[in-house]
């Protein structure tokens, strides 16, 4: 935060006044006048979400332009830009994912609420088919998804028939991505990408560090971080780029 140029020193000292202003205000009691005239602003015009992401997103530079894409639709879905050192990419998955998506590859989701908030339309025109392994459409939640995954075998029976060259999107259970990973080390499936994202505690975690040790191209977060709607939102993003920009190609330069 120390300036090292004249620029730098001013911003500083101005940062620094609005923060002493901002403290004797609240000590007055005047924090709620301060957010009612800035929230005054807000019936004046739509939100501007592109701005709002250039001004809060950290340094993306090194970066290609899908991959910063890919990583403002997540800051959107979820609306924390702090989100954006958990998410990690590995073994050329974005490459790996356009040339899967272009040759139809089939989709594979851990649950139907994840199907539903997938690009369907935009999949189909690729020549993708949508499976689901947990096709139980009372699963809402991450824990009846972990629940049914290991109360019926028949799940874990048809995670070892998954065809080569699929793309597995998982944000619910994170037992599905143990399963995946362990099933990708005994070489009884070959993804051609892994989207996991499932949210939890404590076999999450673990699930998402033997995602980035398995050698195969992935997307996850890291940590407990997660869900569905992430999941969906990376595979969204991932197909989106592919139909609008075919040829580009930033991504191999980095």
């Amino acid at each position: 935060m120390l300036g090292r140029d004249r620029h730098c020193q001013t911003t500083q000292a101005e940062v620094l006044a609005q923060l002493k202003l901002l403290d004797v205000e609240t000590r007055l009691g005047g924090l709620d006048k301060l957010w009612s005239g800035l929230d005054a602003q807000v019936h004046a015009h739509p939100e501007a979400f592109q701005e709002s992401l250039q001004r809060l997103l950290p340094n993306l530079s090194d970066r290609s332009e899908i991959e910063i894409d890919l990583l403002s639709k997540l800051v959107l879905a979820c609306g924390d830009v702090s989100l954006v050192p958990f998410v990690r990419l590995g073994n050329q998955a974005l490459a790996a994912s356009r040339t899967a998506f272009r040759s139809g590859c089939p989709v594979v989701v851990d649950v139907p609420m994840i199907k539903a908030a997938i690009d369907l339309p935009r999949l189909a025109h690729l020549g993708c088919s949508v499976q689901v392994l947990i096709d139980n459409p009372h699963i809402t939640s991450a824990d009846a998804a972990e629940q049914a995954f290991w109360q019926s075998p028949d799940w874990k029976d048809r995670l070892q028939k998954l065809p080569a060259g699929c793309a597995i999107v998982i944000g619910y259970a994170p037992s599905v991505l143990l399963a995946v990973c362990e099933a990708v080390q005994q070489h009884r499936i070959q993804p051609a990408l892994v989207i996991g994202m499932p949210i939890g505690f404590s076999h999450a975690p673990a699930a998402k560090r033997k995602l980035i040790e398995s050698g195969i191209p992935f997307i996850t977060i890291e940590g407990t971080l997660g869900g569905g709607l992430l999941a969906a939102t990376a595979l969204n993003a991932l197909v989106e780029s592919l139909i609008e920009k075919p040829d580009c190609h930033c991504y191999l330069s980095q």
